[in-house]
């Protein structure tokens, strides 16, 4: 396997880049002291790529956070309550600051003394409302930001909202009475409510120090964090890429768990049976609307071979599936290639689900094998990359992969926290492709996709097409367990602390914009909000000088010489071959996308986000953008080389006008 990086960062930079919400497992507190808190603190400081010490703006988020800890449905506390910490003076800042220096964190005990108080109240409204009418069409939209209410009338009625959605799921179940429903409710919300408390005064330090813990470390970005240990095993099957279950993404709705994601070739897709947006009501029969996440996502895992039955609500409508869980490696199927035939040869299109590597294969190695031998059987006329919902991976490998198409030269620069730039470099000038070339994204594209994405771009070596701009992970995070070397976790908890940011060869960042596609073909995320910017602290975006021009200035006199003059001859030129094309591609495209009723009906629905809607799900079967990719490669193809052979029929108007010249 040839290799891809001269003047490597150190052995800590070579991380997965993480942009997946790993939620967090039960947790058994940490054995930690004041002093113990204090050093872990400092420690993440000293790593993080941004922030060295704690300044008052940095505070309020502190105490912002260690109140979401606390009350995230925003049910305990009342607004009166806390105001003296969420919009906190000079002096309580300055006392919390001091704290931090001093191991003096009375400031959070007098928070958590509130919170018991209003544990109390809690228990009280819960007397008050039990056997009370509920309202009816509750929805679970109205719960998404919420804030802390003012009296406690209000307080009341959101408890009853939020306890009138559950039960209208709840009645749904067959299985289920109401009142063995509403007892399963208050058992749930009395055990975390003792989690919170601590029967001793050592467990209750403990519990306040790990959310101090949690709120000071997430306060610093959005992918700073402090685990438990219980928490860090959780993160590690993460790490691992592997796990045993469904295969399914899901999002904690109070009435039920959201499909929000399907991985290829989980259990989940195979069966055909789950849909995005389909809400889980069951797992076995045991109820989870109420359930803490992390508690409902252990049911549905367990041994491979062994079944999961699932009771879900689609439309409104109830729902029976049972599913044998598989092995879902998190990366999914790693790499697809698919032909498409046109003129006198093929189009070869390419799925890179991760950049993967491990002692046998990587995305690289067998991104090249398939290209080879394509190349060896036909002959290729374009290659299109789908990096879709590509959420990263190694850092080394996108190098790599971004080598298959260029000569020489660097791919990505990584800023560290000292502010020290490295360049990681393509150095073998042996490109597998050189012909047409389409990278394929959308807005879950992340990481070290953006990196392979925008170098290429950056080059003009690539045209990018899909969603209007990709995720926008320009950062890259270190853990401090190390999952083959060392595993055992530390009984004081982990952490996961973002150290730099990185820009490839324009010197831009994707961190926060995304990748921009230079032909903005929608798909079926392309109306969702995630994204870093939607991230609740992310890093702002920066730009350094572009580094088209190598000077190797980066590298020592030893690894400069032995470069030498080897490296400077072929470097990869900043190429226009497409810019003619342009405008005609997206003239094509917006006449195909506009004359194509499917796919018009498609976007009417997706900016409606009725994704029950049949149109929405006819996607999954006939992947409108890639087939609008896939025109777009064919148009560059043609225009590129005229001389190409075209079936005759490719000259047929398309529904509604739209003339596509290379429609097979």
């Amino acid at each position: 396997m040839k290799k891809s990086i001269i003047g490597s960062v150190p052995k800590r930079f070579l991380i997965l880049i993480f942009i997946l919400c790993v939620f967090a497992a039960e947790c058994r507190m940490p054995q930690i002291s004041p002093g113990d808190a204090k050093a872990k603190i400092e420690e993440v400081l000293r790593a993080h790529v941004s922030y060295k010490s704690f300044t008052p703006e940095l505070m309020k988020r502190v105490l912002q956070n260690y109140l979401d800890e606390l009350d995230p449905t925003k049910t305990y506390f009342l607004d009166t309550d806390i105001g003296i910490w969420t919009q906190p003076t000079d002096a309580v800042l300055q006392r919390a600051l001091g704290g931090f220096k001093t191991t003096d964190y009375s400031v959070f005990h007098e928070i958590h003394s509130v919170f018991l108080k209003a544990i109390e109240r809690r228990n009280t409204l819960e007397s008050e409302i039990a056997g009370s009418v509920l309202p009816v069409g509750v929805k679970s939209e109205e719960f998404k930001d919420l804030v802390w209410v003012a009296s406690y009338e209000d307080l009341k009625t959101r408890i009853t909202r939020i306890k009138a959605l559950q039960l209208e799921a709840a009645d749904k179940m067959k299985e289920e009475t109401r009142d063995r429903f509403i007892q399963r409710l208050q058992k749930r919300r009395i055990n975390r409510e003792a989690e919170l408390t601590g029967q001793t005064a050592d467990e209750q330090s403990k519990i306040i120090l790990t959310h101090v813990l949690k709120a000071a470390t997430s306060a610093l970005d959005a992918h700073t964090n402090y685990f438990t240990p219980s928490e860090a095993n959780q993160f590690m099957i993460q790490v691992q890429q592997r796990l045993f279950g469904i295969g399914a993404q899901l999002r904690d709705d109070l009435d039920g768990l959201t499909i929000m994601r399907i991985l290829e070739n989980s259990p989940a897709q195979q069966s055909m049976k789950l849909k995005i947006n389909d809400k889980i009501l069951a797992v076995n029969h045991e109820p989870v609307v109420g359930m803490d996440i992390t508690e409902a996502v252990e049911l549905i895992r367990g041994e491979k071979g062994t079944s999961v039955h699932l009771t879900f609500l689609r439309d409104g409508e109830m729902m029976e599936l049972e599913l044998i869980r598989g092995e879902v490696v998190l990366e999914e199927s790693r790499l697809e290639t698919h032909l498409e035939p046109y003129g006198d040869g093929q189009i070869a299109m390419l799925r890179l689900f991760s950049f993967y590597q491990d002692q046998k294969y990587s995305s690289a190695q067998d991104m090249r094998k398939a290209l080879e031998q394509v190349k060896k059987d036909y002959k290729l006329n374009g290659v299109i990359v789908d990096l879709r919902g590509n959420a990263g991976g190694l850092l080394t490998q996108a190098v790599s992969v971004t080598g298959l198409f260029i000569t020489k030269g660097i791919v990505v620069s990584v800023k560290d926290n000292t502010g020290k730039l490295q360049h990681l470099r393509e150095v073998e000038g042996k490109p597998v492709w050189e012909g047409p070339l389409i990278i394929l994204v959308n807005r879950a594209s992340a990481s070290a996709a953006e990196i392979v994405a925008q170098t290429l771009q950056d080059y003009g070596r690539a045209v990018v097409v899909g969603d209007e701009h990709t995720f926008g992970k320009g950062s890259f995070q270190t853990f401090t367990l190390d999952p083959i070397n060392n595993p055992k976790v530390n009984p004081q908890g982990e952490f996961k602390v973002t150290r730099g940011r990185y820009y490839t060869v324009s010197g831009k960042s994707p961190q926060l914009q995304g990748v921009r596609s230079d032909i903005v073909v929608p798909g079926l995320l392309s109306q969702i909000d995630i994204g870093e910017k939607f991230a609740k602290f992310p890093l702002a975006n920066d730009e350094i000088e572009p580094h088209f021009e190598d000077n190797l200035s980066d590298l020592s006199a030893f690894h400069r010489l032995q470069l030498g003059s080897h490296y400077r001859t072929n470097l990869q030129p900043r190429l226009s071959i497409y810019v003619p094309h342009f405008n005609h591609l997206k003239k094509n495209s917006k006449l195909r996308i506009e004359g194509n009723k499917r796919y018009q009906s498609f976007l009417t629905e997706l900016g409606k986000k009725n994704f029950d809607s049949p149109e929405i799900d006819s996607f999954g079967q006939n992947d409108l953008q890639y087939a609008e990719a896939l025109n777009i490669m064919k148009d560059l193809v043609y225009l590129m080389a005229p001389a190409i052979p075209v079936p005759l029929e490719s000259s047929r108007i398309l529904e509604g006008g739209a003339l596509n010249l290379n429609q097979r």
